[in-house]
């Protein structure tokens, strides 16, 4: 992996960074204008302002222009690179490595070490070292009016700053021990959900060995049976037995039948490469047979061009976002599959009330809910697109969710590059 390159096992949750951010520059900007206005120091505050603007339209950016529910890798990088050149400019017009605020240059790192990958950790902290280094050698100095405020300063901000900078890394520790805890609490369904499909699998196969084995004695019994049925054919009370004996054997066969299915060659939907537009075919009729909605499948016609190996992890993944559209739509889904040279796409869509506002940014996280939501049942989305989501990114996908322009509903894109996609 080249340095910074976005990666699926290396992310910073968006939301806990987002929250942490807005401390940040809420403290920045009181502690700027309380030093300027309060001890009446003399720097210049109004650029210093300006700094911390820019930081909070970066913020801004984060909730509003960067729609992912995590940071890549990539992304974090140059997120909290931004965050050690905006508090080093501000400490440089603030007395540099003598501010007693100077200790929050080590949070970003913080960040990095806990959410990203090692290179990305030790350019940051590189980074780091230097900005200390620049800030112990260039900084503006802070002229206070009397040296009773400069010492009275020095004393209280020390302290103060130590302890504001313990809330903070605390807050964060809570907040991403909570989110682990959950994000195993996720992981581990996943696992029982794959886990249970393998179950599935192999019970399948067992019956069909059991079948086969069961096959030649029920043949030999077939067998006979209609050679005693012509031998007392005459014979009223033995033939209304030797009849019941034959449409017996004849029911066993015709379960055997079913149970004999071969997984891999006469079941299409079981361990056979399917093209992307089968995969949802298949899964669709599953739903029409539970379901009083109406599914529209539109596809392109090179969409079907190529297999795919059968993935557990695809199906259930995709079977959960259909499923979550069926419950929520009124009327109708609409799915279309697209593809070209380089990269194939499913996009489902109804004509439900969409995802509430107030969690569009954290569609993809594990146990999250509405606040608005007055039906309970639709206030709970979390879980289920959660691990949805999980197994198509284990199998290279990328997701988008968000309210459709055209339906209404919620609309859900799933892209695959048509190399990962083969080559699962």
């Amino acid at each position: 992996m080249e340095f910074g390159q976005a990666s699926q096992t290396y992310s910073l949750n968006k939301s806990t960074y987002i929250n942490l951010r807005w401390i940040g520059i809420i403290g920045q900007f009181i502690t700027i204008n309380s030093v300027k206005f309060i001890f009446d120091f003399e720097f210049n505050y109004i650029i210093a302002n300006i700094i911390i603007l820019a930081g909070a339209f970066s913020n801004l950016f984060l909730i509003f222009i960067y729609k992912k529910t995590n940071l890549s890798n990539r992304s974090a990088f140059n997120f909290l690179l931004i965050d050690i050149i905006q508090l080093t400019a501000l400490l440089y017009l603030s007395g540099g490595i003598l501010n007693p605020f100077a200790i929050f240059l080590l949070i970003p790192s913080v960040f990095a070490s806990s959410s990203l990958d090692i290179k990305t950790n030790i350019f940051l902290i590189s980074f780091t070292v230097i900005s200390i280094i620049f800030l112990t050698f260039y900084h503006e100095h802070l002229p206070a009016p009397l040296e009773s405020v400069t010492n009275i300063y020095l004393y209280y901000s020390i302290p103060l700053a130590l302890i504001v900078a313990l809330l903070f890394l605390n807050f964060f520790a809570l907040s991403f021990g909570k989110e682990s805890n959950l994000r195993k609490e996720a992981l581990d369904k996943i696992q029982e959900v794959i886990s249970k499909e393998h179950e599935l699998v192999s019970l399948g196969g067992q019956a069909a060995a059991a079948a086969h084995s069961l096959g030649t004695p029920l043949s030999t019994i077939k067998i006979i049976s209609h050679e005693l049925f012509e031998q007392f054919k005459n014979d009223k009370d033995i033939k209304k037995d030797v009849e019941l004996l034959v449409s017996q054997v004849e029911r066993c066969n015709e379960i055997l039948k079913r149970l004999t299915l071969n997984p891999t060659v006469e079941d299409e939907f079981i361990d056979k490469d399917l093209s992307l537009y089968d995969y949802v075919k298949e899964i669709v009729v599953s739903f029409k047979e539970i379901s009083n909605k109406t599914f529209d499948i539109d596809v392109e016609q090179n969409a079907n061009s190529f297999d795919v190996r059968k993935s557990i992890e695809i199906v259930y993944g995709i079977r959960n976002f259909i499923g979550n559209a069926n419950k929520f739509a009124k009327n109708n889904i609409y799915i279309v599959v697209k593809s070209d040279s380089e990269t194939s796409e499913i996009t489902i869509e109804d004509d439900g009330p969409g995802f509430p506002k107030d969690i569009l940014n954290k569609i993809g996280e594990p146990y999250i809910k509405s606040l608005k939501s007055s039906d309970k049942s639709k206030s709970g989305l979390g879980l289920g697109i959660f691990i949805g989501k999980t197994l198509l990114e284990k199998n290279n996908a990328k997701l988008l969710f968000r309210n459709s322009e055209t339906r209404g509903g919620a609309e859900i894109k799933i892209e695959w590059k048509n190399k990962n996609l083969i080559n699962i």
